[in-house]
């Protein structure tokens, strides 16, 4: 069992380094020994005191915290694939849309024609073009 005797202060810093906090490392000492007091005898403090178990919960608590590939992170990147995929789909339905659009406009010269009127304002020369703007 740890014994403390002095009252010991810890300090560390901020991520931007300009707080600085004291912890009071007699504080967490009596509050972590409190409680463990309330659960060694439960089976949970029973399986904490093997060693394999032990480092087993601490390496899965890394692994979900603080790992390359942690939770919030694989979360994430879940919700990116999953966005990523809805445009797939977005984008792989106007690519068919284009090509039947494309396979009108060279096989029929009066869709060519309707089109280029009517998207780049086209026209013969003795025509004269009116545009209508709805306010």
């Amino acid at each position: 069992m740890l014994v403390i005797t002095k009252v010991r202060y810890a300090n560390f810093t901020g991520t931007r380094g300009k707080m600085s906090s004291r912890i009071n490392i007699e504080e967490i000492r009596t509050t972590t020994i409190k409680i463990w007091e309330q659960y060694k005898n439960s089976p949970v403090g029973k399986a904490l005191r093997n060693k394999f178990v032990a480092t087993g919960v601490i390496f899965f608590i890394w692994l979900l915290l603080f790992d390359q590939n942690n939770l919030a992170d694989r979360r994430k990147t879940t919700s990116q694939f999953n966005q990523l995929l809805s445009e797939k789909e977005y984008y792989e339905q106007k690519i068919v849309e284009d090509r039947k659009r494309i396979n009108e406009l060279k096989t029929n010269s009066e869709n060519l024609e309707k089109f280029a009127r009517e998207q780049y304002l086209m026209k013969k020369d003795n025509e004269d073009i009116f545009i209508i703007v709805d306010e």
